[in-house]
């Protein structure tokens, strides 16, 4: 009876909640100084133009007057070649950023003539961003990029919560964890250093299904039960290629891309991290209250269900 309770529950949770995922797609502002004239710019402005509302506007110093060609769609992004010319350098100045979305941070990159390269990152908390006049040492930018990427992307999101009700033990847990951590970093660098390529709409379509068969395995517990570790390792080759997506669109545009991606990589760590101790902490709870296999069945509804709807939703972007 009680599991018949919670499945009805489960149900009505399903059908009323918000279950779009969110695409990640950070907008990019590339800035190249021209070498003839410090004061002068060449910009590309990349903003994503699926976002929901007007598309985010950049904001220079005050002594800067721009030119701006006709807008253009690339790939997933609406670009805009914009020409700066200041009076002064872009060092030690701000550049800002209006009506950015919630959901989508912004990479600015500059290249300055002295090889030197900056990068920093604005969202809807922090719409503005400093330019120091010393040099930038490491592309910390990419950390918060990955860290935002993890806790924006409800997809992957809900398959590191799944994997968490086919653990048992802590051992499992760091196994089980590692093995996604290894197999989604293996496939990002080769992804984002051009070793392979695959169609991002079909790896989305893909890693709904990772969901859809994760949702399966939590209530019947049988084929991964005592190595969650594997399918972990199988599934987040998957999910690799998917954190690669919009990376590999907008690009690394510095020379330390090995040292971006190591930090955008880290950021996603510290997203897994925060993700895992309090629904670790909540199955222990059921577990001892024996009110498990209830949450499984609610779980495994939601979570199936989400999983499906993504599928289809994607599947229909292919085809259209």
């Amino acid at each position: 009876m009680r599991r018949l309770v919670f499945f009805i529950l489960s149900l009505v949770l399903f059908f009323s909640i918000n279950i779009e995922s969110h695409e990640f797609n950070p907008a990019h502002l590339v800035i190249d100084q021209k070498s003839a004239n410090e004061s002068v710019y060449e910009v590309s402005w990349m903003y994503p133009f699926k976002n929901i509302g007007q598309r985010a506007e950049i904001i220079f110093p005050e002594g800067c007057s721009r030119t701006s060609k006709d807008p253009y769609i690339q790939g997933r992004y609406l670009v805009e070649k914009i020409s700066l010319d200041c009076s002064s350098s872009l060092k030690g100045n701000s550049i800002e950023v209006i009506n950015l979305s919630v959901l989508t941070d912004a990479l600015v990159t500059i290249h300055f003539d002295n090889n030197e390269t900056f990068e920093g990152l604005m969202n809807l908390q922090n719409s503005s961003i400093d330019i120091p006049i010393t040099s930038q040492a490491y592309p910390t930018a990419y950390l918060t990029l990955g860290f935002n990427h993890l806790l924006n992307g409800a997809d992957h999101i809900l398959f590191i919560l799944g994997l968490l009700f086919l653990i048992t033990g802590f051992i499992n847990v760091i196994k089980t964890i590692t093995a996604f951590t290894i197999a989604h970093s293996i496939t990002l660098g080769l992804s984002v250093l051009g070793f392979i390529s695959f169609s991002q709409q079909a790896i989305e379509v893909l890693i709904a299904l990772t969901i859809i068969y994760l949702a399966i395995e939590i209530i019947e517990s049988k084929k991964y039960s005592k190595t969650p570790w594997l399918m972990a390792f199988v599934f987040g080759l998957l999910h690799g290629l998917g954190f690669a997506g919009a990376l590999s669109d907008i690009g690394i545009s510095n020379d330390q891309i090995l040292l971006s991606l190591a930090f955008f990589n880290i950021g996603i760590e510290f997203g897994q991290i925060l993700l895992i101790p309090i629904p670790l902490f909540l199955i222990y709870f059921f577990e001892k209250k024996h009110y498990l296999d209830e949450v499984k069945l609610f779980a495994s509804v939601c979570i199936g269900g989400m999983g499906f709807y993504w599928f289809i939703d994607r599947l229909i972007g292919i085809i259209q």
